[in-house]
């Protein structure tokens, strides 16, 4: 059971991160120009403020 819903889980959160660049190919590709000039801390800050809110949801629901 927890294996099936590590999953379906995954399988949500690529369906969700595939959506962007299938819909907006061309703005997808000026974000991710964007990001790419930022300093390596706003990277990281960014993916820890991510992290922590999936954390949070997670948290909320359980």
């Amino acid at each position: 059971m927890t294996i099936e819903l590590l999953l379906m889980a995954c399988g949500l959160a690529l369906i969700i991160e595939g959506l962007i660049p299938a819909l907006f190919p061309n703005k997808w590709r000026n974000y991710v120009l964007k990001i790419a000039q930022e300093s390596p801390s706003n990277i990281r800050t960014m993916g820890i403020v991510v992290v922590f809110i999936g954390c949070l949801i997670l948290w909320l629901l359980y």
